[in-house]
């Protein structure tokens, strides 16, 4: 289970992966892949959807926003919450995707699937990432969590047609998704 934090938990920068050091092309494909699109907001401006401020990546409706200094967990994370919708939900989606810890606690596990599915990224650098962010978990780390705490996530994922029986994250068009 996690316990959020406020964008200011760590700096701009410090440390974490940010969508300028990845293709934010391989980015906008993996999120049209579940039918969302990827906007890009000029540097310094305020993100639209954004719930915490500050760099963090908004939703509004099925668009992502986000700037060049978005981390790309943050990125991940917002876009997970909209995937985890059904898609009827997702155009009525503004800066506040839920109030449901199951539906959390399930992005957290989404958000390191799609990580792996990033060139550049991957579920090590996410987890290193969210740590430094100031993500909360019981076992005190993201790694241990999604490893070792969040059966009734993956429950809820593999429920909701996202990930399959050997938890492996179900891509849209792979036959078993039904997004």
């Amino acid at each position: 289970m996690i316990r959020a934090v406020a964008a200011s938990a760590a700096p701009v920068g410090d440390g974490v992966l940010l969508l300028r050091e990845i293709a934010v092309a391989d980015a906008a494909a993996l999120l049209r892949r579940y039918g969302l699109r990827l906007a890009l907001v000029a540097d310094g401006a305020p993100i639209p959807g954004s719930y915490w401020g500050d760099s963090e990546a908004g939703l509004v409706g099925t668009t992502v926003h986000a700037r060049a200094d978005t981390p790309v967990h943050s990125l991940l994370h917002e876009a997970c919450h909209l995937i985890v919708l059904p898609p009827a939900w997702r155009a009525l989606v503004h800066t506040d995707a839920t109030d449901c810890n199951e539906e959390e606690d399930a992005v957290c596990v989404l958000q390191s699937l799609l990580a792996d599915l990033l060139p550049g990224v991957g579920r090590d650098r996410l987890f290193a990432d969210m740590d430094a962010w100031g993500y909360s978990f019981r076992l005190g780390s993201a790694r241990a969590y999604v490893e070792h705490d969040a059966d009734a996530a993956w429950q809820w994922l593999h429920d909701h047609g996202l990930v399959d029986a050997s938890r492996g994250v179900l891509l849209p068009g792979a036959g078993e998704s039904d997004f």
